[in-house]
């Protein structure tokens, strides 16, 4: 092993990683899927209101696409304590090493992935709930929404397609201008 660190962004890695990046490579997880499953407590919601994160949730046939951030030399070992301060803060998320596609052929990953079996886990909400928490929700980093759209916008910058992030997007902007009606 070389000592390179790459991580695994899919969520507000993508556009706020908080580390030196060498490289960026637009990625592919193969089994797994960006969702809103993991309820905020700290960064985008509180213990007596959580927010909704995205989270890594294992699904079969599934895939995540993102960006693959190989750490600037030298910076692995500050880069990896301040993911864990930032990523661990409740154990919601494990830590794991995850197999990505490249078009520059397949790398390992460090990744942060939902715990299904953690408090925090929340998967199977509709899409319509979702929207509903994201909108209202808020935490030590800001609007739950602004999250939303900041991730929904570097994805498409990307050429990455969400339909589900898309679709929240817009539900989430018509429920903060007060607009009841359905999308």
């Amino acid at each position: 092993m070389d000592g390179t660190l790459w991580v695994f962004g899919y969520g507000s890695l993508i556009w706020n990683p908080e580390f030196p990046v060498a490289e960026r490579r637009l990625a592919r997880a193969p089994g797994w899927r960006r969702s809103f499953c993991m309820r905020s407590i700290h960064h985008r919601g509180t213990e007596q209101d959580p927010g909704l994160v995205l989270a890594l949730d294992r699904e079969a046939g599934a895939h995540c696409d993102g960006v693959a951030f190989r750490v600037a030399p030298g910076a692995e070992a500050q880069t990896l304590a301040e993911l864990r301060a930032r990523e661990l803060i409740s154990s919601a998320y494990l830590e794991t090493t995850l197999p990505l596609e490249t078009a520059a052929g397949g790398l390992d990953a460090l990744a942060y992935v939902i715990d299904p079996v953690h408090v925090q886990y929340c998967g199977g909400l509709s899409l319509e709930e979702q929207a509903a928490i994201i909108a209202r929700a808020a935490g030590g980093r800001g609007a739950n929404r602004d999250y939303l759209w900041s991730t929904t916008a570097h994805l498409e910058d990307l050429g990455i397609a969400d339909p589900e992030l898309a679709w929240l997007s817009e539900r989430v902007r018509a429920l903060c201008r007060g607009d009841a009606a359905t999308i």
